[in-house]
């Protein structure tokens, strides 16, 4: 093998590099243009559900608590019309080992690199997935290397995210950070190549099947506590393994009538690979930055064929602004007493919205909650935007202009969930198929896997596919 390690030898040599370090050999899941088998790579590089349950339950990840706050939702009644207001309950998967529902996933990657004799995990994460993998690491006596984007060019870094890396460094993990831009995913291939460290991806099968045990956890806690599934669970939306995962746990408990809606910060406008940016976001996570591309091409991600597949399962998916969030960061500690990071709380700030569209008997449930700590606090992160030239104000949050100001409301009655066309996303999704995959005629089972991919109708697909002027056979 070439010991050249420029940036285009090494990119030239991706795919051979992510199948080796991966295990996972995508090529035989595929048939047609664009179609692969989903759910057989699911099941065939996958683990079962009790399997999942067992590998988490060796090193304490899952079984968390299930908390309903009575104090938010009386707060939303007083808000909502005569009648509305439904019960708002919560997940706390902050009680998992490393502070987050992440766990989930380590837990099956870490387990399935040491079943497979790989000394080593590797991650490029700036979340609390990093910090998850090295828990994980650490209980398997594995080695572990996070990478992360953790600065500007400047040498700038986020807050949250160098808590974050405090994290990961604490379990023992090596930590690599990196300036915003390409050499994120150029350095993880290099890693992979020369430790021949395990690709504890968040987007293999194994990954996402981790959080299967979310979802099927939701269904049947509700069912021993008020004898019935939840009507709707929201799940903070970025690179869609979150809301898949849990939403597939649902399914596999026959929860079959539960509502997903997906939820998102509103970032427009801030490029998240743009050095100048790159400061100028309050979230490093649960932001539209990844929620809409991860959306519109799942398979953007670090493996060939992504397992996080949002559209599939989403039926709703709505924005929530910075302030609205912060607000909710707060009034969860003051009116519940749980104090926990921005993630969670995204997905609160919706639920809390949502709440009040619904009946009273009706139960929505904000599936995840994640630590928090120094660089997670609000205080830190708004003082950091202000820094970074950002106007800190009190007042609606609809006049937020995202990279310029962050409000937040003077009332709660102000705080929306603001829908987004799902079948624009739809449609992006399919443009990018025939796009990214270089096609002009497609197979009846390419169409039928687009329509299942998207959540929609054949005719839907045949509809966009004809105004993109590709013909079926």
């Amino acid at each position: 093998m070439s010991n050249n390690n420029s940036y285009e030898t090494v990119m030239a040599r991706k795919s051979e590099i992510m199948k080796k370090a991966v295990g996972i050999d995508y090529s035989v899941f595929e048939f047609g243009s664009i179609a692969f088998d989903y759910e057989k790579m699911m099941k065939e590089t996958g683990y079962s559900l009790e399997e999942m349950q067992k590998i988490q339950g060796e090193t304490g990840v899952g079984n968390t608590p299930l908390l309903e706050l009575e104090n938010l939702t009386a707060l939303a009644r007083k808000l909502a019309p005569e009648g509305k207001g439904a019960r708002i309950f919560i997940k706390d998967e902050a009680s998992n080992p490393s502070g987050s529902f992440k766990a989930r996933r380590a837990a099956n990657a870490v387990y399935h690199a040491k079943r497979l004799g790989y000394k080593g995990v590797i991650a490029a994460t700036s979340g609390n997935y990093g910090a998850a993998v090295a828990s994980q690491a650490a209980m398997r006596g594995l080695k572990c290397i996070i990478i992360q984007e953790c600065y500007d060019s400047t040498g700038k870094g986020q807050p949250e995210i160098i808590e974050k890396a405090r994290k990961c460094e604490a379990f023992g993990a090596e930590v690599v950070q990196l300036t915003v831009g390409p050499e994120l995913f150029y350095t993880f291939l290099k890693l992979l190549e020369e430790t021949g460290y395990f690709n504890a991806s968040l987007y293999t099968p194994f990954g996402i099947a981790g959080v299967e045990t979310l979802g099927y956890e939701l269904s049947m806690q509700f069912r021993e506590r008020e004898g019935k599934d939840p009507d709707v669970v929201v799940c903070t939306n970025a690179g869609g393994g979150n809301l898949t995962g849990t939403a597939r746990g649902l399914k596999k408990a026959g929860a079959e009538n539960v509502k997903i809606v997906g939820a998102s910060v509103n970032l427009k406008g801030l490029h998240m690979a743009s050095d100048t940016h790159f400061n100028k976001k309050s979230f490093t996570t649960g932001h539209t930055g990844f929620g809409m591309p991860f959306a519109t091409w799942p398979d953007r991600s670090d493996v060939p064929r992504s397992a996080a597949r949002p559209l599939r399962y989403m039926d709703r998916y709505v924005l929530v602004n910075q302030g609205e969030v912060f607000y909710m960061t707060e009034a969860l500690a003051q009116l519940e007493g749980m104090e926990r990071g921005p993630a969670g709380n995204t997905s609160l700030a919706a639920a809390f919205a949502i709440s009040q569209e619904l009946d009273k008997d009706k139960i929505i449930v904000v599936q995840e909650t994640e630590y928090t700590g120094a660089g997670k606090h609000i205080q830190p992160q708004l003082t950091f935007a202000r820094e970074n030239g950002i106007h800190i104000s009190i007042g609606n949050p609809d006049e937020e202009v995202q990279g310029e100001n962050i409000i937040l409301p003077s009332h709660p009655s102000l705080i929306k969930a603001r829908d987004i066309d799902i079948d624009r996303l739809r449609m992006s999704y399919i443009k990018n198929c025939i796009e990214n995959r270089n096609v002009t005629t497609i197979t009846k089972e390419d169409l039928e896997f687009l329509a299942i991919d998207c959540k929609t109708t054949n005719d839907f697909v045949e509809k966009v596919l004809s105004e993109l002027k590709v013909t079926i056979q």
